[in-house]
């Protein structure tokens, strides 16, 4: 059976795959590998308040997306312009992105501030743009193939991410044989990162069509409301799509987790085990391999075995990754740690998008995925503050604290057990019917 609806184009799938593959060098490079720690130990000079800083830059745009994109992606699809926002959304991403490369012409406060901003406002837009792409998925795949179809854009995009890290990486390598500083080479590898963003994206315009038609028969007095008001109606109708609602609880517990990894990986791979930066680069490289590797093979599993028993294969696994981590005082045994993350990051991610393009009403395919949106930033503000909160009362043991992070998986777990996939779907359609 094909994974593709009636009239959808390979091409086509060619194209939203090819957002995935752009967006992922952003995470990768920015978030994870490469900026992170600069600003850190660049921008703010190492000073003990540099740690708390980037979290909370990234906090405000992760709260700023959570009351923003269900409105925004209720305005999308009333007016039949998710592919518009996202054009919007990826010029905003792609434009902050490079504006990072003039930190190292400022000094102090001022660059501080700078790169704050600009962290904000990259992945405030990098988030929108995550959220829209996935609400393309239910017009391009059939039910049946909504797991293989995520799993293909995500495996590409880890792909994206790896060519991204390792472009990056080369010219990190270069810079620092002949003595470069890292005010000359991080900046470089910004402007790299929004050129891959772009270049890509600008495939996904070209090949993937707007299908969605205008609705303005449709609730008409939202088009004055609020941001917090849409959001706020957005959740109420929300609770009659019982299943629905258990995976956005899901999503919030286990992607908490996920944030972690995300966020925190190098810094744990340095302080605890003692990896040197070029050997946390090539690390975070073999983590989006082994991601790429677990999204495209879970795709595929998914559709086969089912959505929910496929994500509760992958938090399993994550709970491995959290004892192994915990435990291993080699980098050869943090290595294994990392492989299983990697292959539990790619495809527990790919599920729940999975799951949630499954379970929304066709018609609000971007207001449902704003909810997502909503969900998995709430977790990433819990997960690292989390971490950073037990790693600070336990004296600085982060051991202890990833540890601790398991809880969030089993709490993930424990959330799947009542969600009926079936049941959810056929309310989605019920409610996607009395929408129109």
């Amino acid at each position: 059976m094909s994974a593709l609806r009636p009239g959808v184009r390979k091409r086509e799938v060619f194209g939203w795959a090819m957002y995935d593959f752009a967006n992922s060098g952003y995470t990768t490079v920015v978030i994870t590998a490469v900026f992170a720690a600069y600003f850190v130990g660049g921008v703010a000079g190492g000073a003990p308040w540099a740690t708390f800083a980037w979290t909370f830059a990234l906090g405000i745009s992760y709260a700023l997306v959570m009351v923003s994109m269900p409105a925004i992606g209720a305005w999308a699809d009333r007016h039949g312009a998710k592919k518009r926002v996202l054009m919007t959304a990826t010029a905003g991403c792609v434009v902050a992105t490079a504006a990072l490369a003039l930190t190292p012409r400022f000094t102090g406060a001022n660059a501080v501030v700078l790169a704050m901003t600009m962290v904000i406002v990259s992945n405030t837009f990098y988030s929108y743009g995550e959220s829209l792409t996935g609400a393309f998925l239910p017009e391009l795949a059939t039910p049946e193939g909504m797991g293989k179809m995520s799993g293909w854009g995500w495996g590409f995009g880890y792909v994206g991410g790896m060519l991204t890290l390792g472009v990056c990486l080369g010219y990190v390598l270069w810079s620092q044989a002949r003595g470069l500083p890292a005010s000359h080479f991080v900046p470089v590898t910004m402007l790299i990162t929004a050129a891959v963003y772009g270049l890509a994206a600008c495939v996904t315009f070209a090949l993937l069509p707007e299908r969605a038609q205008p609705q303005p028969d449709r609730a008409p007095e939202r088009a004055s409301e609020s941001a917090w008001a849409q959001l706020c109606r957005t959740f109420r109708e929300a609770r009659g799509y019982r299943d629905f609602m258990g995976v956005l609880a899901c999503t919030v517990c286990y992607q908490a987790g996920v944030a972690v990894a995300i966020t925190l990986a190098a810094i744990y791979a340095e302080q605890v085990i003692g990896f040197q930066p070029q050997e946390t680069m090539v690390l975070i490289f073999v983590l989006n391999l082994a991601a790429a590797v677990g999204a495209f093979a879970f795709g595929y599993l998914q559709d086969r075995i089912g959505h929910r028993l496929a994500l509760a294969i992958t938090l399993v696994a994550w709970i491995a990754v959290c004892v192994i981590a915990a435990s291993v005082t080699t980098k050869g045994g943090f290595w294994w740690a990392a492989a299983i993350a990697g292959l539990s990051m790619g495809s527990s991610q790919s599920a729940g998008r999975a799951m949630t393009g499954y379970l929304a009403p066709p018609a609000r395919s971007a207001e449902f995925f704003g909810l997502w949106s909503f969900a998995t930033r709430l977790a990433s503000i819990v997960g690292p503050l989390s971490y950073g909160a037990i790693t600070w009362a336990s004296g600085g043991n982060q051991r202890i604290a990833i540890l601790a992070t398991a809880v969030f998986f089993v709490g993930g777990l424990l959330l799947l057990l009542p969600i009926r996939m079936q049941r959810g779907r056929e309310a989605a359609l019920a409610g996607s019917g009395a929408s129109r």
